[in-house]
């Protein structure tokens, strides 16, 4: 049975909604764009068994105890932690600034991929392989800021259907799509010329590569691809039903995220194989990875890579919708559970500021290059606040509020409402001890790199 406030507030039909929605909460440009660059960057192989182990542990203790806060206390982040704990209270504030900053970049991106979408269905990418496309495509000011309010606007318009017609369902049926493009796709890419030299250097550790930067970038990746102290999953804890397995929604989501991530790596570092002759030297394109190298991938294959291109660009739209939901509907329910104003209202109130803050981080690379906040360009000024350095801290006072205030006995006990949680032990040792550490190392780290102090 669903609580009177569950329903009031809207909630998941069943444990799959539940599961489909929080995977696509996670599935997102994390996966298809980010994760393939960093790991070609950081020895292929190598930083897949990392990121694999880590998933696996610190991943999956911080789901599941984000979902048993949102789930015990039946509200989204800005009130959850202080119903645990009152001496927490300001965390659920902390928390809430994290969507509300990630969404309007990561939609400003989202419109890229609108964009290349569209050049390819449109027979223009011989254009978007050249190697100046993407940079001036995105110093302009009007198609940058077009596709942006496109991409916003379609995030907004299923926000604004409610938890179980719009996040819900439009996730029921994204995700499958998205499993079928992206194995198709990554198929396909192992029939190209060279593509086995891709996949060895992926998928077999060279340990020769292994460095504590390893380590860092990939718990660095979790919480961009997993959707930790973002607020989500607490949110979407809030609206499982108490009858639903949490220990096992977790796992699910987490092969899910992972699962997508390394076919991710499959469709690209094979590609840019492929396209290269096998050198290794087109890999190190960072986050250009994604924009600059895969259209002339594309192009290379002639006739067909029209085609391929056209779907890859369909799949990460998918996946960064799915995730741009997410975000939304989390900014969306704080407003709603603090201020109880309409759903509406508050996709409007959201939707406002994100148009200001986007408009910002589009503009930044045209316009607005000279203005540099911290020397950052807006966009990665905004994703330095919030990955660096907002989402670290909370997801360290996540774990010092459970694991040595309220006590780490009050999520297994919520989690056991419906599950057997044999990996109950190893969660109470991540959130008291491991994962602490682990998070402050990436804070320290981050800040040194944004300082010039060490790169990685």
């Amino acid at each position: 049975m669903r609580s009177k406030k569950a329903t009031s507030r809207g909630s998941f039909t069943n444990q799959v909604g539940f599961v489909m929605a929080a995977a696509g909460s996670a599935v997102g440009l994390g996966n298809l764009w980010r994760f393939p660059y960093l790991a070609a960057k950081y020895g292929g192989g190598t930083f897949l068994l990392v990121y694999i182990v880590l998933a696996v542990t610190f991943g999956f203790s911080l789901m599941v105890t984000e979902t048993a806060i949102g789930r015990k206390t039946g509200v989204s982040a800005i009130e959850a932690y202080g119903k645990l704990d009152k001496r927490f209270t300001f965390l659920g504030y902390i928390t809430s600034l994290v969507p509300i900053i990630v969404l309007p970049y990561y939609s400003v991106i989202g419109g890229w991929v609108c964009k290349y979408l569209f050049v390819f269905l449109s027979g223009g990418h011989a254009a978007a392989a050249q190697d100046s496309f993407f940079p001036h495509y995105i110093s302009e000011s009007g198609q940058p800021l077009l596709w942006f309010l496109v991409y916003i606007g379609l995030t907004a318009a299923i926000v604004m259907c409610g938890v179980e017609k719009g996040v819900e369902k439009v996730s029921r049926i994204l995700m499958p799509i998205l499993v079928i493009l992206t194995v198709g796709m990554s198929i396909y890419s192992l029939t190209l010329p060279n593509a086995m030299a891709g996949v060895k250097y992926y998928l077999i550790p060279d340990f020769s590569r292994f460095s504590s930067n390893t380590v860092l970038a990939a718990l660095g990746q979790l919480f961009y691809s997993m959707s930790l102290s973002m607020g989500i999953t607490i949110t979407y804890g809030s609206y499982m039903n108490k009858q639903d397995d949490i220990a096992k929604s977790s796992t699910q989501v987490d092969i899910f995220d992972t699962g997508i991530a390394l076919l991710a790596g499959l469709i690209i570092i094979p590609a840019v194989f492929s396209f290269s002759g096998g050198s290794q030297a087109q890999l190190q394109q960072g986050s250009g990875l994604m924009f600059v190298m895969l259209p002339k991938v594309f192009n290379h294959m002639g006739s067909g890579g029209v085609i391929a291109g056209a779907v890859f660009f369909l799949l990460v739209l998918f996946a960064a919708l799915t995730s741009s939901i997410a975000l939304m509907e989390t900014a969306v329910s704080i407003l709603t559970d603090k201020w109880h104003i309409s759903r509406k209202l508050a996709c409007v109130i959201i939707l406002a500021v994100s148009i200001v803050l986007g408009g910002l981080s589009s503009l930044g690379f045209g316009v607005l290059s000279g203005v540099k906040p911290l020397g950052f360009d807006f966009l990665d000024f905004f994703d330095f606040i919030s990955n660096s350095i907002l989402m670290p801290v909370v997801a360290f006072l996540t774990c010092l509020c459970v694991g040595w205030f309220v006590g780490t006995k009050v999520i297994d006990d919520e989690v056991k409402l419906n599950s057997k949680f044999r990996r109950q032990k190893m969660c109470d040792v991540m959130i008291r001890w491991i994962a602490p550490i682990c998070i402050v190392a990436i804070l320290v780290s981050s800040v040194l790199n944004a300082l010039g102090i060490c790169k990685i």
